[in-house]
């Protein structure tokens, strides 16, 4: 076991974060800096079922204390981010489709016992969007929106200056938006956003044209080979993501829409035809403000948005 010994700036506030996704989660130690100090993480494994992932869960949180010589008391907030739905005010995870078995489970109430001190729960679109913002790529913006662009797609908006969660925290769920009637399936719709645009809708367009057990990694890695038959794959995502954006700048008339995951490590083969889709699709005064970027956080965003999900709460 190493043992750390912390300094934070003066003034900043420990907080613990929580990330919790459907292949694997994590266990972040930073402070309100934004200063990661210590990180755990795991492959989620749902197979194994609810009750052994909580379990490993708060191992992992009894560890990063124990290794870092803090008492739960040390702990100003906790931030828990994950795929919705999700009830964010009572702190319930309501079933996602990523992890099984996960019905209206009380994660807050869990977290809260162990800590003994504030947690909020945060959609992990939402919980991105808010850290871009105060923290990355959406900094002086009042209006933007963030593109998760993973696993799946799903999308946080910041709306006047806000964060914007929608009636029941069901804001942003582009992800499920039809834009071809037919094509990949992605969110339980053929031809749906995010089964254009994440990376098991690239990985099923590679099968569609006889790339079979590709992932999008490996469509980006080839591509950047120079195999044209990747690349057409890829472009045929971008031209997708040129189509779904475009929508939210005609609706939303954001200043900035960010996108991270693929987008973000491997932009260069989606930008060209995008921004082709979007010139003929948008409404030009909407487009002519409207800054199409990669996330400014690059791969510690999940990290960040976990912590950021902790100022997040009252």
């Amino acid at each position: 076991m190493v043992l750390r010994k912390l300094n934070p700036p003066k003034g900043a506030k420990l907080l613990l974060g929580v990330d919790i996704g459907g292949t694997k989660c994590a266990v972040i130690l930073g402070d309100s800096t934004m200063r990661i100090y210590d990180r755990i993480s795991f492959p989620t494994e749902t197979s194994r079922g609810l009750n052994q992932t909580l379990k490993h869960l708060l191992g992992a949180v009894d560890e990063i204390l124990k290794r870092n010589q803090l008492k739960p008391r040390s702990i100003h907030k906790a931030g828990i981010s994950c795929g919705g739905p999700l009830d964010s005010r009572k702190g319930l995870i309501l079933s996602p489709p990523n992890l099984p078995g996960w019905n209206k489970v009380p994660i807050v109430r869990i977290l809260q016992k162990k800590l003994r001190c504030p947690v909020h729960l945060e959609n992990d679109a939402n919980a991105c969007a808010f850290a871009e913002w105060k923290f990355g790529a959406g900094r002086g913006c009042r209006n933007m929106v963030f593109l998760t662009f993973g696993t799946g797609l799903g999308a946080g908006l910041i709306l006047d200056g806000q964060l914007y969660r929608g009636t029941n925290d069901m804001a942003g769920e582009a992800g499920h938006v039809r834009l071809a009637p037919n094509g990949p399936e992605g969110y339980g719709k053929k031809g749906s956003f995010e089964g254009f645009c994440s990376g098991g809708g690239i990985a099923r367009l590679a099968e569609e044209e006889g790339f079979s057990g590709m992932t999008a990694k490996d469509l980006c890695e080839s591509a950047g080979l120079g195999n044209k038959q990747s690349r057409k794959i890829l472009e045929t995502s971008g031209r997708f993501l040129g189509m779904g954006l475009s929508i939210l700048i005609d609706l939303l008339n954001p200043e900035r829409i960010i996108l991270g995951g693929i987008y973000s490590r491997s932009g260069k083969f989606f930008k060209p035809i995008l921004q082709k889709v979007i010139r003929k699709e948008a409404l030009a005064r909407s487009r002519s403000v409207c800054k199409i970027v990669p996330s400014g956080l690059g791969e510690k965003i999940g990290d960040i948005a976990s912590l950021s999900a902790a100022l997040m709460g009252k």
